[in-house]
């Protein structure tokens, strides 16, 4: 066997969303802050995501998460998560997979009952308390990027689903978060092809609308993801966060988690103190307590707390073989969509 890299990987899920946290074999990113780094994948250099994201070497729900050297002084690692579109600036989901890993592999030593972790993201410096007992993480708590409402009920005219109103948000990426009455289908397992096919054509169809970037940081810009909401009978916010090429967040979405409470504060739903329980298309749960208010730029923020636990299961080494004639990957209809 004759390799020209080699990478090593810890694969863990956090509430069934896929995050492979990347361990070893990655030297850094240029760059001088997260957001660079961010940029330089995005605009300069893209084959480590290609390489990555794509098949053979991953399937369409895998999310690949860099946790390079912190540029921040009172950070422990950096963070940059590498989707099969674009690498983004953050992800709850991911932190919390990241967080695990760092910890359940040894990579920084483990306090029990608590053990804080600061991760230096391109949207900013986010700290996370995991729960520890007996060697393992039982929970992970995010002190989330102050969230805000951008634009509040905007319309899309669409030939299918008629005038379609959502409402864009920031909670670490930006979002359109649409209520999912309004395109007739229900947030079900069964529904997620369906799903996350209208999800991302809405998503084009709003983008084309929007020139949006975060006041305080200019190189987070542009509509990331359409998340589709409704409510349960126990009070709790459903979540359908769509990605591309066509696919469903498996997690509550943390980032989708902390927009909604923007949305639920700005409309008087929430206050501060308050918790809410949001549920993925799977079942599965995250809790967000609403800890305070700031001010970002022109918009009121909020600041959030989001839990949620994740599960190591599985240690991977992936590497590249001189003669493999797929060294980009490549994606397919019949389960990437589109």
């Amino acid at each position: 066997m004759r390799w020209t890299r080699t990478l090593q990987t810890v694969d863990v899920h956090c509430a069934g969303e896929i995050g492979r946290v990347i361990t070893g074999g990655v030297l850094n990113i240029p760059g001088d802050t997260m957001s660079a780094k961010l940029t330089y994948i995005n605009e300069v250099d893209d084959s480590l995501r290609r390489w990555l994201c794509s098949e053979p070497r991953a399937a369409a729900n895998h999310s690949f998460v860099l946790i390079p050297p912190a540029c921040h002084p009172d950070a422990d690692f950096g963070m940059i998560v590498l989707q099969s579109d674009q690498a983004h600036a953050m992800s709850g989901s991911n932190s919390m997979c990241a967080v695990t890993a760092i910890l359940e592999t040894g990579m920084m030593p483990m306090t029990e009952p608590q053990t804080v972790v600061t991760l230096d993201t391109a949207a900013g410096l986010v700290k996370a308390t995991a729960e520890c007992k007996d060697g393992k993480v039982t929970g992970v708590s995010l002190d989330m990027p102050p969230s805000y409402v951008a634009l509040s009920q905007g319309v899309v005219d669409t030939e299918e689903w008629g005038s379609v109103v959502y409402d864009i948000c920031y909670g670490g990426v930006f979002y359109a978060l649409v209520d999912v009455e309004q395109i007739g289908v229900s947030i079900a397992p069964e529904n997620a092809r369906q799903l996350a096919e209208i999800g991302t054509t809405l998503r084009d169809f709003i983008a084309e609308t929007l020139n949006i970037a975060h006041p305080e940081i200019p190189e987070v810009n542009g509509l990331a993801y359409v998340m589709f909401r409704s409510r349960d009978e126990d009070g709790a916010m459903r979540h359908c966060t769509t990605l591309k090429p066509a696919r469903t967040d498996r997690s509550p979405c943390g980032t989708g988690t902390n927009s909604t409470v923007a949305v639920l504060y700005s409309i008087g739903e929430i206050e501060v103190g308050e918790t809410i329980v949001t549920r993925s298309i799977i079942g599965s749960e995250f809790r967000a307590k609403l800890m305070g208010t700031t001010q970002i730029g022109p918009f009121a923020g909020c600041q959030v707390n989001i839990t949620g636990q994740c599960w190591i299961h599985g240690i991977s080494q992936i590497g590249l073989d001189p003669t493999d004639p797929f060294p980009s990957g490549f994606t397919l209809s019949d389960t990437w969509g589109g």
